[in-house]
């Protein structure tokens, strides 16, 4: 297969593989708010999806969806004076009354309604003559603020077409990207900032699939080199989408993994190293017959890697920061990635333990997993890759030895309601001193 045609594989395995479920219940919350505040019961007027589903942009995983749902503007003179929390409360009792056994919670800005996999975040709001809604914000006293989602789906789809298509899969793609390596960046940043680098250059106006692997890479380089600020223009309503946490060193590194796919064209190991960059959704390697090479050596060691997209819905929305305490007898305890960066590698025979170094931006109802990957020849000679994916015991924390040489990997991944919200990902990387040291099992 072409490069072409990895790339159509890859976006046709991340399009959205619940749009069925997402209609339905979009409907259900839909027909709810209309029994309330129009005494009908359609399960389409008055509601407009918005957010990256709105806008075409959502891949598979989606768990965060969003809704608009248009008052009567009749309703307005029931709470502009100060009733912004009074109507996401009845928002709330609406949506409750018709279906008692949902979680449904009241929020600053919008009212939640949680299911198993996703949840819908439903804004009450007052349409304008201009387009845009006044939806509630609670928040010190109360106010009315001013969103203008149409015009961003409106400019979505136009510069889409001037693009020649290749907007929505390039955010579609980054979604991958940032799934893969736990990149905290909200929807509309990624749309706006691949908006940008499209308008910035005609480089790709009249070019499709079997480009997009330059195209990626011009991206994550637009994206390292963007100078810091907390805020960005939106694309179509120019309104402010903040910065969560710095993508430049993350998209750097994605620009150095793809320098590498790219002159890696035509080797066995080019899958593997797009791979590296979006995830395993990208088409995996050939492998070889049962008669050939891989079936040779397969006795060898049994790949017991567990992956976290086989288990659970990857929808990164938030910040997690795993570091570790490296110690050994007779030395003072210092944190491996200072390490990392002064030697480059760890010898054996230390204490490791990983732990969680940032949780400020993580929600209260988590759960945390573990991997831990052995890589390379010794691990894969003693049978010893690992990989298993196992729950955190409960302290936030992981123990481990350096025990034998290698690139090991660490992952830490951050559930919550059967989705990946963060992960963060640690290189354990383990050489020998010298000839004379043995080579450990880890």
């Amino acid at each position: 297969m072409s490069i072409s045609d990895d790339f159509k594989a890859f976006l046709e395995n991340i399009q959205v593989d619940n749009a069925e479920t997402i209609s339905l219940r979009y409907g259900e919350v839909t027909a709810a708010l209309n029994k309330q505040f129009r005494d009908t019961e359609s399960k389409t007027a008055n509601s407009l999806q918005v957010g990256s589903y709105g806008r075409w942009t959502a891949i598979k995983g989606l768990s965060d969806l969003d809704m608009i749902y248009i008052m009567p503007a009749g309703k307005w003179d029931d709470y502009k004076n100060s009733g912004q929390t009074r109507l996401l409360q009845d928002t709330k009792e609406a949506i409750k009354r018709r279906y008692p056994s949902t979680t449904v919670r009241v929020d600053r800005l919008v009212v939640r309604v949680l299911y198993k996999d996703f949840h819908i975040e439903v804004m009450p709001a007052f349409k304008q003559d201009d387009g845009s809604y006044k939806y509630p914000d609670t928040a010190n006293g109360g106010s009315w603020k001013i969103t203008k989602p149409q015009a961003e789906i409106d400019e979505m789809r136009e510069a889409n077409k001037r693009k020649n298509r290749n907007l929505r899969r390039l955010c579609k793609m980054a979604r991958a990207w940032k799934n893969k390596h736990g990149v905290a960046m909200g929807g509309l940043l990624i749309d706006t900032l691949a908006y940008n680098f499209l308008e910035s250059t005609d480089e790709y106006d009249d070019r499709s699939y079997y480009y997009y692997d330059w195209m990626c890479r011009d991206f994550f380089k637009f994206l390292a080199d963007q100078p810091k600020q907390s805020e960005y223009a939106a694309l179509g309503s120019r309104q402010r989408v903040r910065v969560k946490k710095r993508f430049e060193t993350k998209a750097k590194k994605a620009y150095d993994l793809c320098v590498k796919a790219i002159e890696a064209s035509g080797q066995k190991n080019e899958r593997q190293k797009w791979r590296d960059v979006f995830g395993n959704a990208y088409p995996a390697p050939v492998t070889k017959s049962a008669a050939g090479e891989s079936a040779a050596y397969s006795h060898v060691f049994r790949d017991t890697e567990q992956f976290v997209e086989d288990r659970f819905r990857v929808d990164i929305r938030h910040h997690l920061l795993i570091n570790c305490e490296v110690t050994q007898d007779g030395f003072r305890p210092t944190m491996l990635r200072e390490l990392l960066e002064g030697y480059g590698i760890l010898r054996p025979q230390k204490e490791l333990r990983f732990f969680l170094s940032d949780t400020s931006d993580l929600p209260d109802d988590i759960e945390l997993y573990w991997k831990v990957l052995n890589r390379g020849d010794e691990a894969e000679r003693r049978d010893m890759i690992r990989g298993q994916i196992v729950r955190d015991d409960g302290r936030g924390e992981r123990r481990e030895t350096t025990n034998f040489r290698g690139d090991h990997l660490v992952e830490c991944y951050a559930v919550s309601r059967g989705v990946v919200i963060a992960r963060d990902m640690i290189r354990v990387p383990i050489r020998v001193r010298d000839a004379e040291d043995e080579d450990y099992a880890a």
